[in-house]
């Protein structure tokens, strides 16, 4: 999984922003939808639409990866965070 530091978080957070929305309106979903899809919080989705959350933690770039049909290691992910896909969210959700 790539790991960037602060620099690079603009760019890339950006990428990943345009890339939820553009799905999200391909599908025709809600980020309701695409929270349940991807079984992060929907605080989760907003933040990293609107590209004020920076690299997500690796257990949601994964999340990301599988829903936009990406291939592991390809979305960057900030150091730190859960790092295991096996684990289950709470009822509201993983946040990163």
């Amino acid at each position: 999984m790539l790991m960037l530091k602060a620099g690079a978080m603009s760019e890339e957070s950006e990428r990943l922003a345009k890339a939820l929305i553009a799905f999200r309106e391909a599908e025709g979903i809600s980020v309701r939808e695409l929270a349940r899809r991807t079984q992060l919080s929907q605080a989760t989705i907003r933040r990293h639409e609107s590209d004020r959350g920076g690299l997500p933690v690796p257990f949601a770039a994964r999340r990301f990866e599988e829903v936009l049909g990406r291939v592991p290691g390809s979305i960057p992910a900030a150091a730190g965070g859960p790092t295991d896909v096996g684990l289950r969210p709470d009822s509201d959700g993983v946040t990163g």
